[in-house]
Formats: structure tokens, sequence, C-alpha cells
């Protein structure tokens, strides 16, 4: 297959999304409700030649230190971009990599301040095939999407928490369930990073700033996202709100109206929380 490099511009806003497969696998498994897939083998194979696909993005994950590669075929990066759907049998591949890191353990970075590659940890694969989708939690499913993570060798991994894969791609049924389908079309904003908002909560570094917003009831809040890396803020406990998904240079706004203290995480990636004290009306 032919391998496409994205261009210098598309590489600096190039971003995890969520992105395919954004979901770190860890051990475990996270259940909705009764809905959960096992980790180990299952119908997705090993692709041994992924790196031959064609590469369309390139990501820096500051909050995993982690530098990722996505490969898919010629023929679905066609599909995609000429809004056809996404062909029976595509594989997209993530492949994660260690970023080089200083004797701090900071990663290391380019004369563009892209991370330095360092070793492969692991080899992420979804993979579409009809009738696949059968096999999946019906509370889950991702169409005909299947997921499997692998270890360098080409082993499948056996901790791998598979649910948290259909979990992270469920809100995206629109987009055939791919977080990255900006990146597939070619779309993703590369503008520069959104304006400052007085009392706003900026997203940058895979971190909300503030990470404790006090405001008050009847206020609205904003959150700019300035990553390259897509966000989405999920309201947790009681009030389960998630706004629209934030591309780079975008913005979400929530009104809270009763007194306490909200929760909140990133749909896309769990690890970033923040709160938001609302208090009484005087």
């Amino acid at each position: 297959m032919r391998r496409t490099i994205p261009s210098p511009s598309f590489v600096a806003v190039a971003a995890a999304v969520t992105a395919t497969l954004a979901v770190t696998l860890v051990p475990g498994g996270t259940a909705v409700g009764q809905a959960a897939v096992p980790s180990g083998p299952n119908v997705v194979a090993f692709p041994q030649d992924w790196a031959k696909g064609t590469l369309y993005a390139t990501v820096d994950r500051p909050d995993t230190k982690q530098y990722r590669e996505f490969y898919t075929s010629a023929e679905a990066l066609a599909a995609a971009r000429a809004g056809r759907p996404i062909p029976d049998g595509t594989v997209i591949t993530l492949a994660a990599y260690a970023a080089q890191a200083d004797a701090a353990g900071a990663p290391l970075k380019d004369a563009n301040g892209r991370f330095l590659k360092g070793n492969l940890l692991a080899v992420n694969v979804m993979q579409k095939k009809a009738g696949w989708g059968e096999q999946i939690p019906a509370a889950i499913r991702n169409g005909d999407w299947i997921y499997q993570s692998f270890t360098p060798d080409g082993k499948a991994n056996d901790k791998a928490n598979l649910t948290a894969c259909y979990q992270c791609h469920l809100p995206f049924a629109k987009d055939d369930y791919l977080t990255n389908m900006a990146k597939l079309k070619g779309t993703f904003p590369t503008q520069a990073a959104a304006a400052a908002v007085p009392g706003a909560v900026t997203i940058a570094g895979f971190q909300f700033g503030p990470a404790t917003l006090k405001v008050t009831a009847g206020q609205k809040v904003t959150w700019v996202n300035n990553d390259d890396t897509p966000h989405q803020v999920t309201l947790v406990g009681g009030d389960e709100r998630r706004s629209d998904l934030m591309l780079k240079g975008q913005s979400a706004t929530m009104q809270f109206d009763a007194a306490g203290n909200i929760a909140y995480i990133c749909g896309l990636h769990p690890g970033m929380k923040g709160t938001i004290e609302v208090a009484a009306r005087p």
C-alpha cells in the first residue's frame, strides 16, 4: 500500500482522539450494566503488515507520555474523504510508542515541538466486518466494529480492557463509531489556539484549568479546547449531561442552576477531571 505522511501543518495539529482507540487499555474490565467484552483473543487477527498501510495521523499524548501513529488502507481513507461509508473489512491500527524521555521523565521533543518516538508499546486494532457486531452486547455495540489490543510481538493482550473501547466510541454512531473521522476526512481544524475567555475553563495538555471553578447558581461555564485533540465535557454523579465534541479552537457551554459541587471528566479521556463549585444565589 501507498504510505502517505501528513503534511507538516497536519502533523502539528494531529491529536489522540480521541482518536481511534483513544482509550489507554488497562487491566480489568468496565461494564455498562451487565455489558462487558472479555479480554483475550477474538476474531480480530494481528495485522502483520500494519506499517505498510496509509499513515494518516500522528499524535502526542502528554497524559500518557506516548507518541502514536494511525494507519488504515488507502481505500478506507478515500471513502472517508469522498463521504462514502467506511468499507467492510476495513482495519484501523493505532501503534502506541513510549515517548523518549529525559532523566526527569519528561518527554523529549524535536525541533517542531513533537514527541520523539521511543519503544513500541502496543498495536491496537479495530476492524469492521459484516455481522461481527452481533457478538457484542447490544448496550455497547459499535455497529460491526470489533476491537483488539496486541503486544508488540503480535500476541493478543489478555489484560486489555476492550469494553472501554466500545464505551469510548459509542457516542460517535453518526460517524460510524470513529472518534477521529475528521482526521480520516482531512477536515480536522488547524486554526490557532482559541482566545482566552474570562471565567472559562481552558483545556490544554490534557488538563482542565482551573481544575476547580467557583460560580454562582444560574451562571454559565464555558470550556475552550486548546489541545490538538478532541475533548468532551461529561458531568458525573446525578447530572450526566455531555457536551458536544470540541475540536481544537472550539468551545462548549453549560449552565448550572442548583448549588453544589459538580464533578466532570472528559468523556474521551476519563483521566481528565475537574469540578464546578456552584454557590447558592445571595
